[in-house]
């Protein structure tokens, strides 16, 4: 089974308007969508497509966290939150003629006794891989990740930012860093692919198992202790690339439960990926072509090690 942890989550307001935002101006619109987000719920809505054992967590709490539980319970994807007093975000995201707009909340204060209880759902569950995906709130440290991943016999994924993945400092099966990711974590410039191999493999070195790089229209990246694979982006008309690496993490962990090889597991990721840019958002589009394969997707070992 797959626990996906989300120690920030948020409620998603998108909203959009046909015309440039003035300063004193009342703009007004019906085109309004709420979605349940966050990197672990994301995975989990993708993995659970894909016929993975999956279930949420994370902290929870008002009106939003409510939100965020009762569009699990419709999606059905099981869940398990830590309920927390101060309020679940409300991250909104306004697109406009003149661009978009991000405005994005820190999250809910968390306490120590809120992370003991996180770690106590964690051992309840049993899981056999945790996945700790996104920005960390304020009141939870690094540190309090590295004990997530000590505190239980599973394997620990993060899809966090590069900064933090510099930081981290038990042994995790899998990160997934993206370019810039990629970049923070090591300090190096990443803008071709040898370059992306280069830090990949530096991030496998300080003790990552795997290092699966999402490289956008370039594919992806899986450093693993004997290889390098690729895989290159599929050529599919790309609506929106919200979720694609949380897809390509999706894709990986569950082709790891299904027993699939490394190179199987790189594949489903970047076809996974390729499915979910094809639609708006973070709604979960048809995977059955993933699962039974019939969509060819050419992995190449770029060396050996």
């Amino acid at each position: 089974m797959i626990l996906t942890v989300t120690p920030n989550p948020a409620v998603d307001h998108t909203i959009h308007f046909d015309e440039p935002l003035q300063t004193g101006v009342v703009h007004r619109t019906d085109d309004a969508v709420f979605t349940a987000g966050g990197k672990g719920i994301n995975v989990a809505k993708y993995a659970s497509a894909l016929d993975a054992d999956v279930t949420a967590s994370g902290f929870l709490g008002g009106h939003f966290g409510k939100f965020v539980r009762d569009r699990l319970d419709a999606d059905g994807i099981a869940s398990d939150f830590v309920t927390i007093d101060a309020d679940t975000r409300l991250n909104t995201t306004v697109l406009a003629e003149d661009g978009e707009y991000k405005l994005n909340h820190n999250g809910p204060q968390i306490r120590a006794a809120d992370v003991d209880e996180l770690v106590e759902t964690a051992q309840a569950n049993e899981p056999d891989t945790l996945l700790v995906g996104g920005s960390l709130p304020p009141g939870m440290s690094l540190s309090d990740v590295d004990r997530l991943a000590r505190a239980g016999d599973w394997k620990i994924a993060v899809d966090m930012g590069g900064e933090y993945l510099a930081e981290l400092d038990a042994d995790y099966y899998v990160c997934k860093p993206n370019r810039s990711e990629l970049a923070a974590a090591t300090g190096r410039t990443v803008e071709t692919e040898a370059d992306a191999v280069e830090a990949a493999e530096e991030l496998h070195a300080r003790g990552f198992e795997y290092v699966l790089a999402s490289l956008g229209a370039d594919g992806a990246l899986l450093v693993t202790d004997d290889e390098v694979l690729s895989a290159p982006a599929l050529d599919v008309e790309v609506v929106d690339t919200v979720g694609a690496g949380d897809a390509v993490m999706s894709g990986f962990l569950a082709a790891r439960e299904h027993g699939l090889s490394d190179a199987d597991a790189l594949r489903m990721g970047v076809l996974t990926a390729s499915r979910v840019v094809g639609v708006a958002g973070t709604r979960v589009p048809d995977l059955e072509d993933v699962l039974t394969n019939e969509t060819h997707v050419e992995v190449a070992t770029v060396r050996t090690r």
